[in-house]
């Protein structure tokens, strides 16, 4: 039987590991980067995962750093 989990998660990084983190992969969100982590953690079917508050990108990282 499958089963679905939901949960919030709220963490703070630094600013050079934000950076660091997104600038190595072109293109990468933070959404996409938590969805890869857990995705190699646990094999997972199907996962949905939403900023809902902070930057989700370098752009917008730049964005609030400007």
């Amino acid at each position: 039987m499958d089963v679905t989990i939901k949960a919030t998660v709220n963490f703070t990084v630094s600013d050079s590991s934000m950076e660091d983190a997104l600038a190595e992969f072109d293109e990468l969100t933070v959404e996409g980067l938590i969805r890869e982590i857990l995705d190699k953690s646990v094999a997972c079917d199907e996962i949905s995962v939403k900023v809902v508050e902070g930057p989700n990108s370098l752009e917008e990282f730049d964005q609030l750093n400007a």
